[in-house]
C-alpha cells in the first residue's frame, strides 16, 4: 500500500474536544480512568488497534524501551488488518484525531500508530 496524506492528529483523550477534530477515535485497549463517555465525545473506540496487553505491560511507559516497543508494536499492527482498514476508512473521509490516555506525550503508542498509518 502506498502512503497518502491525511489530516491525522494526536491528542490526549482528557483534552476538551475541538471543532476541527474530525473523527475522534480512542486507540487505547483500556478505558481512560475517570473519564465519562459523554466527556470523551468519541466517534469510535477502536481498542483492537491498540498494543496487545502483553506488549503494553512490557513497555510500562518506560522511555528506555520506546524504540523496541515501537518496533514490536509495528509488527503487531501488521497483523491487525481489520482494525487498520477500519481506521484507514475514517482517514479517507476527513480529519481524524487519535486519542490516547497516556501521560507521556512523546513516548506513546498513538505516535507509533499515527506514523504507521501515514506511511503504510
Amino acid at each position: 500500500m502506498t502512503a497518502f496524506h491525511c489530516d491525522l492528529r494526536i491528542r490526549r483523550v482528557y483534552e476538551a474536544p475541538r471543532p476541527d477534530d474530525g473523527a475522534r477515535i480512542l486507540v487505547d485497549r483500556l478505558w481512560p480512568h475517570g473519564l465519562s463517555k459523554e466527556k470523551a465525545a468519541l466517534t469510535l473506540w477502536l481498542k483492537d488497534i491498540a498494543p496487545s496487553t502483553e506488549l503494553r505491560k512490557w513497555f510500562d511507559h518506560d522511555p528506555a524501551r520506546y524504540a523496541a516497543f515501537s518496533e514490536r508494536y509495528r509488527a503487531e499492527l501488521e497483523t491487525y488488518g481489520e482494525a487498520v482498514a477500519h481506521l484507514r476508512t475514517f482517514m479517507e473521509q476527513g480529519p481524524v484525531t487519535l486519542l490516547y490516555g497516556a501521560h507521556d506525550e512523546t513516548c506513546n503508542h498513538a505516535l507509533v500508530l499515527a506514523d504507521y498509518m501515514r506511511h503504510s
